[in-house]
Order: structure tokens, then C-alpha cells, then sequence
């Protein structure tokens, strides 16, 4: 009977340490997905993502516009995105879910305005016009590269880090805060100050007073 009844207590670990694993296994996924997803926008939105001519006297006039000129909302998600990502670690309870929506949020709001401007030719046109000086300016075999879709993966990818941070935020760890730490050291503080005064006739503890840092002196004078 004592045998038969020995590897349960290991059948029942085997959940709890598959939770674990999970837990840590989306930690990396979410760390990774967020670094990477940042990084991809903003090498995208650097980079070219409409072509063009614009027709003038002399002929035609190439034009043009990268992510940043077509607009400047991913790169500024991108970046915001990436301060919610270490802000999670800096946070808990309510404020981890408040910092991981807004993750979420910026990768949502990225893929949207990617999606809208890989298509968009007003940046395009807004070049030909200044190029040519008249403000109607058309612009003609319009081309677009795969920067925007790129863009657009990046944003993917930061909305997976804030879904992850939502679903397993609250089971992941957090940075000690310098408040911890001050904390910490006013209970020391306040548990040294609770020690009794050394004993004048005892010369041994003046000296561990001194050595904690204590004045004797004071404490005999309180």
C-alpha cells in the first residue's frame, strides 16, 4: 500500500511545474517578440516605402516617401511600445495590467496605420508638389516596396508581447525599486534604534556600538 501511494506527491509537482515552465516559456516569447517587433518598425518606417515620378517641363522627376514621411505614427508606437515593454518589470498588480494594455495597444495601433499607409500616395504627391511648384501636381507610376508589411509584422509582434503580458504578466518577476531598498533600510534603522543602551561599565559593547555605527553617547544621553 505504502508503495502504490509513493508517486503521487510526484504526479501532483507535474502540473505546478508545467505552470512554471509556461510562465517562464512566455516571459522569453513576450521579451523577444517586444524587442524585435520595436525594432523591426523602426528600421521600416526609415525606409522607403512609395515610389513615383512627378511630371514636369523638362520631363519627369522621381520621388520618394518613407514610412516617416507617409506617417509617423509607427515609429512613435515603436518607441512607446518598447518603454511599456521594460515598464512591466518596473511595476505590479494593477499598474502591470495598465502598462501591458498599453503594450498591447501599441502594437494594435501600429499594425493599423502600417496597414493604411502602405497604400497611401499623399506623401507622394505632397513631394511632387513642392518639386514641380504647383500645388496639383500629379504623380504617375506610383510603386510600393514591402516596408510597410514589415512595419505592420513588427506591430504584430508587440501586440503578442502586451497579450502575453496580460495573460501571464502577473506570474512574472519585478525589479526591486530603490523604495524596497529604502524601505528595507528604515526597518533596519528602526530595529537598530530599538537596541538598548550599551552598558558604560562594559567597554566591549561601546566597541560594538561603534562598530554598527551607533554613538554610544547619544543613546546613554536619550
Amino acid at each position: 500500500m505504502s508503495a502504490a501511494a509513493e508517486p503521487q506527491p510526484r504526479a501532483e509537482n507535474e502540473p505546478s511545474a508545467r505552470a512554471a515552465r509556461g510562465r517562464r516559456i512566455s516571459l522569453a516569447v513576450a521579451l523577444l517578440a517586444g524587442a524585435l517587433g520595436a525594432a523591426l518598425v523602426l528600421l521600416a518606417t526609415s525606409r522607403t516605402w512609395a515610389e513615383g515620378t512627378a511630371s514636369v517641363a523638362q520631363g519627369t522627376l522621381p520621388q520618394r516617401a518613407n514610412g516617416e514621411d507617409i506617417t509617423g505614427l509607427p515609429g512613435a508606437l515603436a518607441v512607446v511600445g518598447l518603454a511599456a515593454l521594460v515598464a512591466v518589470f518596473a511595476v505590479r498588480r494593477v499598474g502591470r495590467v495598465v502598462v501591458s494594455g498599453l503594450l498591447a495597444l501599441t502594437g494594435a495601433g501600429i499594425v493599423v496605420a502600417s496597414a493604411l499607409g502602405a497604400s497611401d500616395k499623399a506623401a507622394l504627391e505632397e513631394k511632387a508638389s513642392k518639386a514641380t511648384g504647383f500645388t496639383d501636381s500629379a504623380i504617375h507610376d506610383v510603386a510600393y516596396t514591402p516596408w510597410p508589411w514589415v512595419a505592420l509584422a513588427g506591430g504584430a509582434l508587440l501586440l503578442l508581447a502586451g497579450l502575453l503580458a496580460l495573460g501571464y504578466g502577473r506570474h512574472w518577476p519585478a525589479m526591486s525599486g530603490r523604495y524596497e531598498r529604502s524601505g528595507t533600510e528604515g526597518r533596519t534603522r528602526a530595529r537598530r534604534g530599538a537596541r538598548p543602551a550599551p552598558d558604560p561599565d562594559r567597554p566591549e559593547e561601546l566597541w560594538k556600538a561603534l562598530d554598527r555605527g551607533e554613538d554610544p553617547t547619544a543613546q546613554q544621553g536619550a
